[in-house]
């Protein structure tokens, strides 16, 4: 069996960790689901998502999903896998 993703459009917002503006505009899309990078272990920001915490880097997408649940997501995958609308 084979089956295709439905076409599903969700919110999507870039990190660019080095950007003051980029920073505070992701951590305002997360909300009470952000993790400031002094809080983790590595040293990166993260957001409680519905697998745990997760931390996310430089150029990562944030993406909120049908649901209003919150994932990470590696640019070459997004890439792969979205399609940006506007």
């Amino acid at each position: 069996m084979k089956a295709r993703k439905k076409p599903v459009v969700v919110e999507v917002i870039q990190l660019r960790l080095f950007s003051p503006i980029s920073y505070r505009k992701c951590k305002e899309f997360v909300g009470d689901s952000w993790i400031n990078y002094d809080e983790t272990p590595n040293g990166f920001p993260g957001i409680r998502t519905l697998e745990g915490v997760m931390e996310i880097s430089d150029n990562d997408y944030i993406i909120k999903g049908v649901d209003g649940e919150i994932y990470p997501c590696k640019p070459d995958i997004f890439e792969k896998t979205y399609e940006v609308i506007e």
